[in-house]
C-alpha cells in the first residue's frame, strides 16, 4: 500500500537518520554514502560504526558528569577489535566479562590496572589468566574468592579484587534488572563478612580494591539512575566501615539506556550529571581514597552503528507488501524480537537510499531464513522500494552480530566496519 509523500520528522526512525547526514536523501556514515560504503565493504549484510556517532556520547558524558568520574567501557556491548581501540583513546578503562574479551582489552594497550572483570560464572582457568595478568576481579561469591586465593598461592602473586554486591533494597527500573532480590550477579551483601574475613585472614594473596554495584541496563529514566546511584554510595559507605583496607574503587555500574521504540524518549543525562555531582561530593568525603567509576557500553555504542542489508525481493501476500532482504535475525536478533519470546516492536529503520522518500508504503521488511521469526521491520512506514534498495536498522552499534545466532541455517556472515 503506497502513500503520498508525508512528513516523518517526528518519527524516531527519522531522528536517528538525522544523527547521521542525509545527502540527496542517501544516508551518509563518515562522509560516505550507502551505497558506496556496500561497495567498499564488498557484501551485505554489514554493520557500520560511526567513529563520529561514539566520539558525541562520550563528550555528552564529559560535558555532564564530574570529571573525577572514570568512563570504562563494558566490551560485551560490541567486541569488534576497531571499536575497541578507538574507545581505548576515549575512556579510562574497560570492563570485560571473559578471558576472551580480557585479551581484546590487554591488546588494545590500556593497562591491567584499569581493566575489571565480572560475570558469574568465570572458569579457573579464567581466574588463573585473569591473576596472572593482573586485573581487577570483581568477585561474585565466597566460592569464587576460595578459588582466586587459591590461585593467588599457586602464582605467588597477589590478586586485585573487588567485591561485587547484590544490594539488599529494591531498585526501581525502566530496564533490565541485575541487582536487588535473587539474583546470579555478586554476593548479597549478608555474605560480605564471611568475604571480609577471608580477605583478612590472607593478605599476601588477596588485595581489596573495593566494590562494584551493578544495578540494571537499559534505563532511561534518570529519577531511577540517580536514586539507584544515589543508594549504591550509601551502601558502600556502609560496607567500607568493615572493609580491611581502604576503599580505592567504587564501580557504581551504568544503566544509562538508549531509545530503541517509538514512544521512548532519551536519557536526559544533564539530570544524572548534575545529580553525580553532589554524589562525589559526599564520597569524596566518605571515601577520600576511591577513583568513581562509571560503567558502559550500550550508551557509548548503540547509537553509532546501523545494521544493513540489501533487499532482494519484494512481494505482496493477500495485500500485505513484503520486502525481502539479505540479512536478518541471524545477524540482529534483538531487531527481529529475540526468537517471539518478547512483544514485539519495530527498531528505528529506514530505507537507507532513499530516506524520505517520493513515495511511501506499510511494508514488512524480513530476512531470508525459514522462520517466520526473520522479521525486521513489522508494518513499517517506509519509503517504496525494491530490490537493490537497502534497509537500515538504527540503533545497531550494541548487542548486534555477536549477540545473535550467526550459524542459524548456515547463512554468510554480516561483515563490520568502523567508519
Amino acid at each position: 500500500m503506497t502513500q503520498n509523500h508525508s512528513d516523518t520528522s517526528s518519527s524516531l526512525s527519522r531522528k536517528m537518520a538525522e544523527k547521521f547526514t542525509i545527502e540527496n536523501d542517501c544516508l551518509t556514515i563518515g562522509g560516505i554514502p550507502l551505497p558506496r560504503l556496500a561497495q567498499q565493504i564488498g557484501q551485505t549484510p554489514f554493520f557500520a560504526y560511526s567513529r563520529e556517532l561514539i566520539d558525541r556520547q562520550v563528550q555528552l558524558l564529559r560535558t555532564h558528569i564530574p570529571e573525577k568520574i572514570s568512563i570504562h567501557y563494558a566490551i560485551k556491548a560490541n567486541p569488534f577489535v576497531p571499536v575497541i581501540h578507538h574507545l581505548s583513546r576515549l575512556v579510562e578503562g574497560f570492563d570485560v566479562a571473559s578471558a576472551n574479551e580480557m585479551a581484546l582489552a590487554l591488546n588494545s594497550g590500556v593497562s591491567p590496572e584499569d581493566i575489571s572483570f565480572a560475570g558469574p560464572g568465570k572458569t579457573v582457568e579464567e581466574l588463573q589468566r585473569a591473576v596472572a595478568a593482573q586485573v581487577l576481579l570483581n568477585v561474585e561469591s565466597i566460592t569464587e574468592l576460595q578459588r582466586i586465593k587459591d590461585i593467588a598461592v599457586e602464582y605467588g602473586i597477589a590478586a586485585r579484587i573487588s567485591l561485587r554486591i547484590n544490594p539488599d533494597y529494591n531498585l526501581n527500573s525502566s530496564g533490565m534488572k541485575m541487582g536487588g532480590g535473587p539474583r546470579q550477579f555478586g554476593m548479597d551483601v549478608s555474605y560480605v563478612q564471611d568475604a571480609m574475613m577471608l580477605i583478612r585472614d590472607n593478605p599476601g594473596q588477596l588485595h581489596f580494591e573495593g566494590f562494584q554495584i551493578f544495578p540494571g541496563s537499559q534505563n532511561l529514566r534518570a529519577d531511577f539512575l540517580i536514586e539507584a546511584q544515589s543508594k549504591a554510595l550509601d551502601l558502600v559507605i556502609e560496607l567500607a566501615k568493615i572493609a580491611p583496607g581502604p576503599v580505592r574503587r567504587f564501580n557504581l555500574g551504568g544503566g544509562f539506556g538508549v531509545p530503541y521504540f517509538q514512544g521512548d524518549k532519551e536519557l536526559d543525562v544533564a539530570s544524572v550529571g548534575e545529580a553525580m555531582h553532589a554524589l562525589v561530593a559526599k564520597a569524596e568525603q566518605h571515601l577520600p581514597e576511591a577513583e568513581i567509576i562509571l560503567e558502559l557500553g550500550r550508551f557509548l555504542v548503540a547509537p553509532a552503528g546501523i545494521y544493513v542489508a540489501k533487499i532482494i525481493d519484494r512481494k505482496v501476500s493477500h495485500d500485505v507488501t513484503y520486502l525481502v532482504a539479505d540479512g536478518g535475525m541471524n545477524h540482529h536478533l534483538a531487531a527481529s524480537g529475540n526468537l517471539g519470546q518478547l512483544i514485539r516492536r519495530n527498531y528505528p529503520a529506514v530505507i537507507g537510499n532513499r530516506v524520505q522518500g517520493e513515495q511511501r508504503e506499510v511494508a514488512n521488511v524480513v530476512g531470508p531464513l525459514c522462520t517466520p521469526l526473520d522479521i525486521l521491520l513489522n508494518q513499517g512506514d517506509v519509503a517504496v522500494a525494491g530490490p537493490g534498495d537497502y534497509i537500515v536498522v538504527f540503533q545497531s552499534g550494541a548487542y548486534g552480530l555477536t549477540a545473535s545466532p550467526n550459524g542459524f541455517l548456515s547463512q554468510k556472515n554480516a561483515a563490520e566496519v568502523l567508519v
